[in-house]
């Protein structure tokens, strides 16, 4: 596959689909990938977030402006895939690279848009970023306590990059049947929608719109929380299920919660006393009264903590390639065995015109 994109959306999407064995040409202008001026570098001063999303593909440089260039990058879409781009619309058709442009040479090709707003409707002009897709998503509005707060990771451009992989997967699957490719139209600001299954359906039937910490989802309920203990830690409880909440009650000594599950949201009674509950525990003693399983209480780790935690360190998702990167790699075991490490970042090779002395 070809991959003209930039930043994290496309290159998240075709690093999933080099872990699955596709072959990954990365395009870049003669400037490279923006990515690279973004985040920590390492002790050799290559940047840390573009090599991460990259690894495992080749990367060729190329003047796409520049006629004998673009003859040669056509000459690959007539033997590639897939192609994605996350250009704004527009882009790719002034450059004579547009889908209809490229079918004539390759009619199997599957073509992947990733664009802030997508191609058609009133914003597809618009710029735009993960902030900017969840407020225009009503996501945003409900989520946080005394105001709205981002998600880290961004929960927008990570959802594109996953419902691309979907769409390519399934273009793939129809072309065994017909050989043709498709155009593939996928607007970031789109993807949260497709997540408010439960949102949109409730609002459908009585036109509610939720507000922060209203509902068990954000905040609302006690058996869905997260409480600060003694040491100044925090615990999540992740139980909404009835067993679970008995056990959790049971363990913590107060039966009388049990029958108090079921008080309206925004539940901030039960909350407060709950509240006052861990606050008088340290997190350790926490970890030992709610040992059940059964009783979904968890510790908020940071980031350190969560890579040495004995469930990451057993499912061996995270761990360090070869070259000394720390992985997060594709979760899923197959066979019964966890993915392979990626592979380095290919050197990057100039292809540009050659009245600009490049060979």
């Amino acid at each position: 596959m070809l991959d003209l994109s930039a930043f994290l959306p496309g290159p998240l999407a075709s690093l999933f689909l080099a872990d699955m064995g596709a072959e990954v040409l990365k395009i870049e202008p003669p400037s490279g990938d923006p990515m690279t001026e973004l985040g920590p570098r390492d002790a050799d001063g290559a940047p840390v977030f573009y090599e991460a999303v990259n690894a495992g593909k080749s990367v060729r440089q190329m003047d796409l402006k520049q006629l004998e260039t673009r003859a040669e990058f056509l000459r690959l879409v007539a033997e590639f895939d897939v192609l994605i781009e996350g250009f704004r619309p527009g882009v790719m058709k002034r450059l004579g690279l547009d889908y209809e442009s490229l079918r004539a040479i390759n009619p199997g090709l599957i073509y992947c848009s990733l664009s802030g707003y997508g191609a058609s409707g009133a914003m597809a002009q618009v710029a735009g970023h993960d902030a900017n897709y969840l407020a225009t998503a009503g996501i945003l509005h409900r989520n946080g306590d005394n105001m709205p707060v981002f998600t880290d990771p961004p929960l927008a451009d990570v959802s594109g990059s996953l419902f691309g992989v979907i769409a390519i997967l399934g273009a793939l699957r129809a072309r065994d049947a017909d050989g043709l490719g498709c155009e593939i139209d996928i607007g970031l600001a789109d993807t949260p929608m497709a997540l408010q299954v439960f949102q949109l359906a409730e609002y459908g039937i009585n036109g509610h719109v939720p507000q922060r910490r209203e509902s068990y989802l954000n905040g609302g309920a006690a058996y869905y929380q997260v409480y600060g203990t003694q040491d100044g830690r925090h615990v999540a409880v992740g139980a909404i299920e009835t067993k679970f909440w008995h056990a959790l009650s049971t363990a913590a000594g107060r039966p009388d919660w049990i029958a108090r599950q079921g008080e309206a949201l925004p539940q901030k009674a039960l909350i407060a006393d709950v509240a006052g509950y861990f606050a008088t525990v340290t997190l350790a003693r926490c970890l030992e009264i709610f040992a059940s399983p059964d009783c979904c209480v968890s510790p908020v780790l940071d980031l350190a903590e969560a890579v040495a935690s004995p469930h990451h360190a057993s499912r061996m998702l995270v761990r360090k390639s070869p070259d000394g990167a720390l992985q997060s790699l594709f979760p899923a075991w197959i066979d019964g065995k966890p993915p392979a490490s990626r592979s380095a970042l290919a050197a990057t090779h100039e292809l540009q015109h050659e009245e600009a002395g490049t060979p």
